[in-house]
């Protein structure tokens, strides 16, 4: 064995010498697994079917027959309004077309025996029309004394007392169908293609932290919003229990895409060199600068659509070192 000085140190030579080691880097292998595509937007909730409750006509409130926040069926009467005047107009224009319809049996009586004339006859008839429009007018009246849900849902508390007097169009009380709720949310234009009715949304709401929810795409919208190139999706969430309400501030998101054997690394394997990206493989214990391609990213994590396929390795740390064809040495991570 012999010896050589190198700047007054002694460096063993020959037989027996350890093998020059390459530059230290962590790397791994790349992972293959599903991704999905994840777009995320907000909204507000809202009732599929909601209407305040306003009288068609004025009048003073005689009951109030639904207790509030109660659940109603379609139907269900809601409130009565004093209908004293109404009932009365009512058998006063029955009677009226009772008395019509005897005079026109007389007056077709007559005419068939020769000792009416027509004219007579035919302004019977006309009588009687009139007299039953007046019938239909004063039961349509009367029946709007009694105020009935159009559809089944919950009401919502009432804004007057039994006695009070209301005008036309006055505010009574609101009705919610909430199950299912409504949310309209906004996505960006370029999602267009992904886009389908009956796909699941996800759902979490500040009121409620740490739970999600469930909905599906019940509509999207035919036009795109010129001012903010944004397209409008409509989603129902299910709303048996009544635990979400109306107006509350929702975020939503929406799996557009699976591709379910995707290669993936870490985003820290990723150099960026102007408008291309570049990894570093580990390929015979040397660094193999490798152009790849990208798509989403994820939590830390970047899926490699080109360059880069299941069994590759690719260097996590210590890439400032390396060029194109450097020796590596694979290193345990810090700390792990």
């Amino acid at each position: 064995m012999g010896t050589v000085v190198l700047g007054g140190a002694l460096h063993a030579v020959g037989q027996g010498a350890p093998a020059r080691r390459g530059v230290p880097v962590e790397a791994q292998k790349v992972t293959v697994r599903s991704v999905m595509n994840e777009v995320n937007a907000i909204g507000s909730l809202r009732a599929n079917k909601s209407i305040i409750v306003r009288p068609e006509i004025a009048g003073v409130i005689a009951g109030i027959e639904a207790r509030e926040t109660e659940r109603v069926k379609k139907g269900a009467l809601l409130f009565s309004l004093d209908d004293t005047i109404y009932q009365a107009e009512l058998e006063k224009a029955e009677a009226s077309l009772r008395l019509s319809l005897s005079n026109y049996e007389r007056a077709v009586k007559l005419y068939k025996r020769g000792a009416g004339t027509g004219q007579a006859r035919d302004e019977a008839l006309s009588k009687v029309q009139t007299d039953r429009a007046a019938v239909n007018l004063a039961k349509a009246r009367l029946s709007k004394t009694k105020l009935h849900a159009p559809f089944a849902g919950i009401v919502g508390l009432s804004r007057v007392d039994v006695g009070a007097y209301v005008n036309v169009g006055q505010d009574l009380i609101t009705l919610d169908d909430a199950d299912p709720l409504e949310l309209d949310f906004e996505l960006p234009e370029r999602y267009l293609r992904f886009i389908r009715v009956d796909q699941t949304v996800t759902v979490s709401v500040d009121a409620l932290p740490g739970e999600s929810f469930k909905g599906r795409v019940s509509a999207i919208a035919t036009r795109i919003d010129p001012a903010g190139r944004s397209l409008t999706v409509r989603a129902l969430i299910p709303n048996a229990d009544n635990r979400l309400k109306p107006g509350l501030f929702a975020r939503v998101a929406l799996v557009i895409q699976v591709r379910k054997k995707a290669v993936v690394v870490l985003e820290q394997s990723i150099i960026p060199r102007g408008r291309d990206f570049y990894v570093f493989k580990v390929v015979n214990g040397k660094a193999a600068l490798t152009k790849v391609e990208i798509g989403l990213r994820r939590y830390g994590s970047v899926e490699i659509v080109a360059g880069l396929v299941a069994g590759d390795v690719v260097v996590t740390a210590g890439q400032l070192k390396l060029a194109d064809g450097t020796p590596v040495t694979v290193i345990a991570p810090q700390g792990g």
